[in-house]
């Protein structure tokens, strides 16, 4: 993964904020612009969206793994001409984004201003302004790369979205006219607060479910049947402390799952509610992009190894002999 640095550094330093993606979304079409085998398009939500295709193999089900490109940040309300009218946007306390404003954190760049901390990439820890959801972009670009170099012969989507931090608009917008097929899982690959168990380097965390919804349980079966096979450390955890893009893509009809990197400083806040750098650590985001080659390269019949009809049916053929003789003393 020698690229892997290089992708972070040039994606966390681009300026975001709900709306205001461009800056990220530019980067991420030159980082895959030329890759092999990858097409890219924009939906009319603004939403980019990216096919790796290499040959006619397919793993099933077929996988869409998606990130938001936008994070907390300021931006200048519709018409504004004023040079410190700002508003923010995202989910941070009214008196802790003041509190940042008045001890000189915010930078202006055209009409977003975010937090002004540098990206910090060591071989343990990555640091960043917002590494929500910066790193799973990161993680998807990185997993596609990695699929052409290796000259993995199957079929992944990826969607990069938009406004998620106010109410996951473009996955809502996304989900509404899905171009992937109906044999398609959305898997959310997102950043979010360790909670329930979870911790920090303990690989990534597969989400049972968020504050909102529980998650598809065969989607959730392959992912750790994947991760079992492949030795890749993981945690599975309900994370309730937030919500993602899998609980809106569910709502629409369509099977979803999420995993996530534990993140710290979430939006920003540390521990004494104070402005300052998120932060994830190296080791989770390599094994959730081993993860990623594995779970796209691999078939599985149907959405999971066996369902739990195949698995009851299977032990009902086992166990009949026994049903026959026991129902039979029943009086």
């Amino acid at each position: 993964m020698s690229n892997l640095n290089n992708i972070l550094k040039r994606l966390l330093k681009q300026p975001t904020a709900p709306f205001h993606e461009y800056h990220v979304r530019a980067e991420i079409e030159a980082l895959l612009k030329k890759c092999p085998h990858v097409k890219l398009k924009r939906d009319r939500f603004g939403n980019l969206l990216a096919t790796y295709k290499n040959g006619k193999a397919k793993s099933k089900p077929t996988w869409v793994l998606a990130a938001h490109m936008d994070h907390p940040g300021f931006v200048k309300p519709a018409g504004s001409t004023k040079r410190d009218e700002w508003e923010f946007l995202g989910g941070v306390p009214q008196e802790c984004v003041e509190a940042g404003v008045k001890r000189g954190l915010r930078k202006a760049k055209g009409r977003i201003a975010t937090w002004d901390f540098p990206v910090k990439v060591t071989n343990s820890r990555i640091e960043a302004t917002a590494c929500d959801d910066l790193i799973g972009c990161a993680a998807i670009v990185m997993t596609f790369l990695e699929l052409a170099r290796l000259n993995i012969q199957t079929t992944v989507h990826a969607a990069f979205t938009r406004a998620e931090e106010v109410g996951w608009l473009g996955a809502w917008q996304l989900a509404q006219k899905w171009p992937f097929g109906k044999d398609s899982v959305f898997l959310s690959l997102e950043t979010s607060r360790p909670v329930n168990g979870a911790v920090m380097g303990g690989g990534p965390v597969i989400r049972v479910g968020d504050r909102v919804s529980i998650f598809d349980s065969e989607a959730v079966a392959v992912l750790m049947t994947t991760a079992k096979e492949q030795g890749i450390r993981v945690q599975r955890c309900l994370l309730d402390a937030g919500a993602c893009e899998a609980t809106a893509v569910q709502a629409a009809g369509i099977r979803s799952a999420g995993i996530s990197i534990s993140l710290g400083n979430y939006h920003n806040l540390n521990d004494a509610r104070q402005i300052a750098p998120e932060y994830v650590m190296m080791d989770d985001l390599k094994s959730l992009i081993a993860l990623m080659k594995a779970l796209v390269a691999t078939k599985h019949d149907g959405i999971g190894e066996r369902t739990i009809r195949e698995r009851v049916e299977m032990r009902m053929a086992e166990h009949e002999a026994h049903f026959k003789a026991g129902s039979k003393l029943f009086k």
